[in-house]
């Protein structure tokens, strides 16, 4: 068997599909889990993999913003318990405002920058590992920017201020009051936060992720036993559906389920007397793609009591 109970109990969370069904596909996949999620739902057992099951890692999101520039920082710890710990909530917090120094979205520039309290920041984050005792990294940091307007901050259920475990940031490109603009990116950084948009339009969805769902779409029409030419609209049409639930401008917005996105975005530039663009924005989720390792407390205490 090449795949353990704990990936069984992962590809039922991230599917909802039954458990004979979740090892036959881990079976079937050599218990290569992404290819047993892509199996189960050409068979029509799963749904879409749960995004929020990817969270798998501890630390802090950090955002910090001046004037028309704005940042994320991701640094993760080990445990939940350090990033509680003010020591570590007081890195993160100084790291995310350097890092609106940085050019671009380079973590190897971000440890190199000086630290307020001197040094570099990649020092303080040596001593912290040394103090803390526990192993710490700065993950990740995108920056968005506009030439006028507003780039709005928002943290989901925040640790502290701004640090948490969901972060995001809404680029408005405007010549709107900045009232306007604060109150239309909250509404648009609480949508993201909970629509999970992977990207600003069609056009930017990743080539890998289409082609993934090209693959699976083609297997679900295969199987319907329809003529070849009906087979490609149902995959041409899945794509399409895929792309307008998963672009945030296509998007339908959380607070009303009805109006796209961009909609939401044209509407209020009318209602300000000017236009309003929907730039870039950044929607950060502590851990998201990182795979934790599952530890049996109760073994390791037995281990270490054996010797």
């Amino acid at each position: 068997m090449a795949y353990t109970a704990a990936d069984v109990k992962n590809l039922r969370e991230r599917t909802g599909a039954g458990m004979m069904d979740c090892k036959k596909a881990l079976d079937e996949t050599n218990g290569d889990l992404e290819a047993a999620v892509d199996a189960l739902r050409a068979r029509g057992l799963a749904a879409a993999a749960k995004k929020s099951s990817r969270t798998a890692a501890e630390g802090l999101v950090g955002v910090a913003v001046t004037g028309t520039k704005g940042v994320a920082v991701e640094v993760n710890s080990e445990t939940d318990f350090v990033a509680k710990n003010d020591q570590f909530q007081d890195f993160v917090r100084k790291t995310t405002e350097v890092a609106l120094g940085v050019a671009g979205n380079d973590v190897d520039a971000l440890k190199a920058a000086a630290y307020p309290d001197g040094g570099t920041v990649s020092d303080k984050l040596t001593n912290n590992v040394a103090t803390i005792g526990e192993n710490q990294q700065v993950r990740r940091l995108k920056t968005v920017e506009v030439s006028q307007g507003l780039v709005v901050p928002y943290m989901h259920n925040a640790a502290a201020p701004n640090l948490g475990k969901i972060g995001v940031l809404v680029a408005l490109e405007s010549e709107a009051a900045a009232d306007v603009l604060e109150t239309l990116g909250k509404q648009i950084a609480m949508h993201i936060a909970a629509a999970f948009p992977l990207a600003l339009n069609a056009e930017d969805l990743d080539a890998e992720l289409i082609e993934r769902e090209r693959k699976i779409a083609a297997e679900k029409a295969a199987e319907s036993g329809k003529p070849e030419a009906v087979q490609a609209k149902m995959v041409d049409g899945a794509i399409a559906k895929y792309a307008k639930e998963n672009a945030l401008l296509s998007q339908v917005f959380v607070l009303d389920n009805k109006t796209p996105i961009q909609q939401v975005v044209d509407q209020a530039g009318k209602d300000a007397g000017t236009k309003i663009v929907l730039k870039d924005y950044v929607r950060f989720q502590l851990g998201e793609g990182i795979e934790k390792e599952v530890s049996d407390f109760a073994a390791e205490v037995a281990a270490a009591v054996a010797g």
